[in-house]
């Protein structure tokens, strides 16, 4: 599932194609996402002004001229793609895939159509002052780039649980948007084990894991992200941070970190797969 440097990615693409462009019509070919799209989302766009485009967590906002927002989420395989002059692709009925399930037509002919083979991702259409309160974003905690995300609001965070730390980087309710491939390189980063307990991490390890978390992700973001599988962004260009990962999938690979002679090991926690070096991650 794309993390927040590949939405953020997207973000960026979308929001220098998309905002102050006028929305002319909208074709909602497959309404069964993971959450059926609004019966309205056509016509609360039709005629509209994308004002801009925001990120929250993994989720986009784009806001309408009417005080309305659309926010999406791409799931794990959606995507979208540009068609425009300053593209050099124009967009015909000939274009349209099997897996493309909405497609917005802009004035001056510009389309954008998005793609989703597993159909995991959705879209919902809220009123802008809604958004703080709306159900998949109210929950969510702090932007890891943002001014709120310290060393003190992760200890203060941590101190109340007792999960193993990969497990508390994993919790869309105290940082919004880091998911596994980050959380397990920022571990890496600054020689946290995976396994150990939040309440048992010290505040010179919290702060360093902070800057990890931050530098790791703001790494990612100007590679245009990772493309393990699905991904790509906006305008079909792949992320290339994979090609920089030091823990994750280098199974029973040398830790690349220098004078560390340990081994990459792969353990399952919560579900999901975690990379990190048996010897430098204490």
């Amino acid at each position: 599932m794309p993390e927040l440097p590949e939405v953020e990615t997207v973000r960026r693409g979308l929001e220098g194609f998309l905002v102050g462009k006028r929305i002319v019509r909208v074709q909602v070919l497959q309404s069964k996402l993971r959450r059926e799209v609004p019966a309205t989302l056509a016509t609360d766009l039709t005629r509209q002004v994308v004002v801009r485009i925001n990120r929250r967590g993994k989720y986009l906002c784009w806001d309408l001229s009417n005080d309305l927002c659309v926010v999406s989420h791409l799931g794990m395989s959606g995507s979208f793609t540009l068609y425009s002059k300053e593209t050099g692709s124009s967009f015909s009925p000939q274009c349209i895939t099997k897996h493309d399930h909405l497609i917005f037509h802009l004035e001056n002919n510009a389309v954008v159509t998005y793609n989703d083979p597993r159909r995991f991702g959705s879209f919902d259409i809220i009123h802008t002052n809604d958004l703080n309160t709306f159900s998949s974003l109210a929950s969510l905690g702090v932007e890891p780039l943002g001014n709120e995300f310290s060393s003190c609001y992760l200890y203060e965070s941590f101190r109340k649980k007792s999960v193993p730390v990969k497990v508390a980087l994993l919790d869309q309710t105290i940082i919004a948007g880091v998911g596994n491939i980050y959380a397990s390189e920022a571990l890496w980063r600054s020689g946290i084990s995976p396994k150990r307990k939040t309440d048992r991490i010290s505040e010179k390890s919290i702060q360093n894991l902070v800057a990890a978390v931050r530098s790791v992700l703001q790494e990612a973001i100007a590679s245009g992200g990772s493309t393990l599988r699905n991904y790509r962004g906006v305008t079909g260009s792949l992320g290339y941070f994979q090609h920089k990962f030091n823990v994750y999938e280098r199974d029973k690979l040398s830790c690349p970190k220098e004078d560390c002679e340990g081994i990459i090991k792969r353990i399952v926690q919560g579900g999901r797969s975690t990379y990190y070096c048996i010897k430098c991650q204490k």
